[in-house]
């Protein structure tokens, strides 16, 4: 079992508030977390005790053992309203975590009931430092320091098998066909059983389509219009089918970035899958060669990058926020993190070489930008290559 970066912030939360939530996507690791830190759990995925709870609340939280871990919090969100309840009569750090697979805070009032008595954390999947028993190495940290030494060595192999296998902790045991019907199984099982129990949709076969197109969009800008014509549905249609699949944790909308320096800003966000692993078994990606030659290459390699970069922006002390940029003039660069009062502009090249035109959006962003700014470009080379004192090519091989 491979040691999680998001452990030890687990447990400070549990020693400073009494409710933890941890949330993040079906069969990310959330249950395997909470059994190493709590002997007494419960699955709301059991229908008689689900029933139990919606029923009877009180009675149900009055019978438990604490400290608990209930799973699966989603199921039924009427009970944190007594949760509060219990809470406020007797407070007692760390007495429960809560985990769901679908965001039960996504409503106002939800997120109000258990204001200041819970602390929420995402576990997400599988970070390539995870897999490499590297969990508290964090890549951001690093390139803030301006520690970006690496070997000089190829790095593309391990890098390809790290995207087409994704982080979920189970394909770690499985290859092959194993691996492919796994994904299948997963794709069918949960992403379709969960967005049936978040919304009630009556057309799945139509919300199968919107998740296999969005896939090939992964990476790009989002154009609803668009994704609505090629499935066949309404805007109103997309705008529902694109919330379920956020609030299951399966895809992201990045939003864009904006800042006070000449320049008019495209408003759309990017559509990003939260796993390489979902998104090449969606694209029917399964080697290095169909990846290589797959018109969605350039696509996965930033679908990459940007899971990489939100595992380690989510997992950091300090606050840190992740943006797209791209201006009305088409000057784009691919990822902005935000970190304080400094700023990373990364772009993503999938080509085994880097030149200094590659930094050209950067550098004009630079430009303009008042903040400290650090330009780099991630490549799939071999070595790091500084061109000017904060523009730097460092190959992919930093995540790993």
């Amino acid at each position: 079992m491979k040691k999680r970066t998001l452990e030890p912030i687990l447990k400070i939360a549990l020693d400073t508030f009494p409710v933890v939530l941890l949330n993040g996507a079906r069969q990310v690791g959330k249950s395997t977390l909470a059994l190493k830190n709590f002997k007494n759990y419960l699955t709301f995925d059991d229908g008689e005790l689900r029933l139990y709870a919606k029923e009877n609340p009180k009675a149900f939280l009055k019978n438990l053992e604490l400290p608990i871990c209930l799973d699966e919090i989603q199921k039924v969100p009427t009970l944190l309203e007594y949760l509060k309840m219990q809470i406020d009569k007797e407070r007692v750090n760390g007495s429960f975590l809560l985990t769901g697979s679908s965001n039960v805070l996504d409503h106002k009032d939800a997120k109000d009931t258990l204001a200041g008595r819970l602390c929420e954390l995402r576990l997400h999947p599988l970070s390539s430092k995870e897999k490499n028993d590297k969990p508290h190495e964090n890549v951001i940290e690093k390139l803030l320091k301006r520690e970006f030494k690496l070997a000089k060595k190829e790095y593309s192999e391990e890098t390809i098998r790290h995207i087409i296998d994704g982080g979920y902790p189970e394909i770690l045991m499985l290859d092959g066909l194993q691996r492919d019907l796994w994904f299948k199984s997963y794709i069918a099982t949960y992403i379709e059983r969960d967005a049936r129990d978040l919304a009630d949709i009556r057309d799945i076969d139509s919300f199968i389509k919107f998740v296999n197109v969005l896939a090939s969009r992964s990476g790009t800008l989002l154009n609803k219009s668009s994704l609505s014509n090629d499935i066949g549905i309404k805007d109103i249609t997309t705008d529902n089918y694109l919330s379920i699949i956020s609030r299951i944790y399966q895809a992201t909308l990045l939003k864009p970035y904006f800042a006070n320096i000449g320049k008019q800003f495209a408003k759309s966000p990017k559509v990003f899958f939260n796993d390489t692993g979902v998104l090449c078994s969606l694209l029917r990606i399964d080697s290095k060669e169909k990846l290589l030659s797959s018109p969605y290459s350039g696509q996965v390699y930033e679908t990459y990058i940007f899971c990489e970069l939100q595992k380690h922006i989510s997992y950091m002390q300090k606050s840190a926020t992740l943006y797209h940029y791209r201006t009305n003039d088409k000057k784009e660069i691919d990822f902005i993190v935000e970190v304080d009062n400094e700023i990373l502009a990364i772009e993503v090249k999938q080509s085994s070489s880097v030149k200094k035109d590659d930094f050209k959006h950067i550098i004009d962003f630079q430009n303009r930008c008042e903040q400290k700014c650090l330009g780099i470009v991630f490549y799939n080379g071999e070595m790091v290559v500084e061109f000017e004192e904060n523009l730097v090519a460092i190959p992919f091989g930093m995540f790993l």
